[in-house]
């Protein structure tokens, strides 16, 4: 009996050595899994100390003959039809425990035969042990997983780089050379367009986006602020320049338009739509926005003395409009009055017209007095026709043009004494006209004047 125990050891010993040389030989540099179905995982317990050849040793060893020539391990490794076979091993408590990989090109039947033969192994070296096996993994399987995977990946690129259309192409030309035309203007180099610094009239938007938006419909004279401070350079220019602030129409631009007009000298203000943006703009509501301008002296007023913002106010300018375009049509009606006088009086439309009557002439009704007098033929007559008169020192009248130009004109004139106008005295206004000597400025009514020359008299006929 001794002596049979010798000749086993020793034929597991040889089988161990056979199956090392195999190992390093016969199976370097093969891919096992270039051809694999299936891989079979398997875990063992030794009940010793042994290390991996011998459990390769017993793999090989004890399935010899087991399964007949066509399934024998040897001469499937030989074949290329089983992959190298991986043993991990780890040693606790005087025990041994590990897991076995097999790859295999067989097919499904044969695999699993090969599986269970792995489970009657029963000795590991001179260590009894059990193998069993966890599972067998379709690699085949796992591939078409990862290949749809990776094609949905490769196909969703795909469609990102796809072909441009002709006119995608065209808008990146045109987007191209639109950034070529941004020039940055002034020491703080703002975002401007290329008419800037030549042009008699700019547009104050928010920031490079709104500007390359105005540039892409063909509006060259754009200069962003960049922020919610105002530059320098845009206070400068709004002291030489006319100046229309174009902002977003958001809570956002109501701020920085608030500023503009605090600290800059603005013309005439433009605004969005409400809820949106300049730089997300049509040039149809571009074009619309920016012809709806209203003049700031207005917009200040409303603003800052009546707690209104610009929507407001265009809403009431809006309403104005409409009543004085439907009046030509409601005046002609009383054509026979004894009989329409009683059908007058219930309808809608004619009771709001006294009203607005009063309210505007009301104040023209008032009689100039004191240094007013001097000046009430003219008071009467810019009352009548909205125009602005320029007096000389003689009282001779220098000038008398709309009131939108009155600026412009006092620009271009010298020896005047007086500007008799039916509108609104800002500290613009103020400044502009005691820098040219004027000595008697004539309006309606003063808006946020905050400080007046000593040498200048400032009258008002409509307070």
């Amino acid at each position: 009996m001794k002596r049979k125990k010798v000749v086993v050891q020793h034929l597991i010993e040889k089988t161990a050595k056979h199956a090392r040389r195999k190992e390093g030989g016969n199976m370097a540099g093969k891919d096992e899994f270039g051809t694999t179905k299936y891989v079979v995982y398997a875990e063992f317990e030794a009940n010793g100390v042994v290390e991996r050849p011998d459990v390769v040793g017993a793999i090989f060893g004890q399935t010899e003959g087991l399964l007949g020539d066509d399934l024998d391990l040897r001469e499937l490794q030989k074949t290329g039809r089983i992959g190298r076979i991986k043993v991990d091993v780890h040693t606790k408590a005087g025990k041994t425990y590990g897991t076995i990989t097999v790859p295999s090109s067989l097919d499904r039947v044969e695999t699993a035969i090969l599986a269970a033969a792995l489970e009657t192994i029963d000795r590991v070296g001179p260590a009894e042990a059990r193998i069993r096996v966890i599972r067998i993994e379709d690699v085949r399987a796992t591939k078409r997983k990862y290949i749809v995977e990776r094609a949905k990946e490769i196909l969703e690129g795909m469609m990102q780089q796809e072909i441009p259309e002709s006119q995608e192409l065209t808008d990146e030309v045109k987007k191209a050379v639109r950034a070529k035309e941004l020039i940055e203007f002034g020491p703080e180099k703002l975002p401007a367009g290329p008419h800037v610094p030549f042009s008699d009239s700019i547009i104050v938007v928010e920031g490079r986006a709104d500007v390359l938006n105005l540039l892409k419909h063909g509006i060259k004279n754009a200069i962003a602020v960049e922020g919610t401070s105002i530059p320098e350079t845009i206070i400068k220019l709004s002291k030489e320049r006319i100046v229309t602030a174009f902002t977003d129409g958001d809570r956002g631009g109501e701020l920085i338009l608030k500023e503009l007009l605090q600290v800059a000298d603005v013309d005439y203000v433009a605004r969005a739509p409400q809820g949106k943006e300049v730089e997300e703009l049509t040039k149809k509501e571009i074009v619309k926005s920016l012809r709806s301008k209203v003049p700031a002296e207005q917009v200040i007023n409303e603003i800052f003395y009546k707690g209104k913002d610009f929507y407001e106010v265009m809403r009431e300018k809006n309403r104005e409009r409409e009543e004085k375009e439907a009046r030509p049509l409601i005046q002609p009606q009383p054509a026979q009055p004894v009989k329409m006088a009683p059908r007058e009086e219930p309808k809608p439309q004619p009771k709001p017209e006294p009203k607005r009557e009063e309210r505007i002439v009301k104040p023209i009704q008032r009689a100039p007095s004191g240094e007013l007098n001097r000046f009430s033929d003219f008071i009467e007559k810019v009352k009548s026709n909205g125009s602005a008169i320029l007096l000389g020192e003689n009282g001779d009248v220098v000038a008398e043009v709309p009131v939108r130009d009155l600026l412009s004109t006092l620009g271009e004139k010298e020896g005047i004494n007086a500007v008799i106008f039916n509108g609104i005295i800002t500290q613009r206004l103020i400044d502009i006209v005691s820098e040219k000597g004027v000595k008697y400025l004539v309006g309606a009514r003063k808006a946020n004047v905050v400080r007046r020359p000593i040498d200048l008299k400032i009258l008002t006929f409509a307070e």
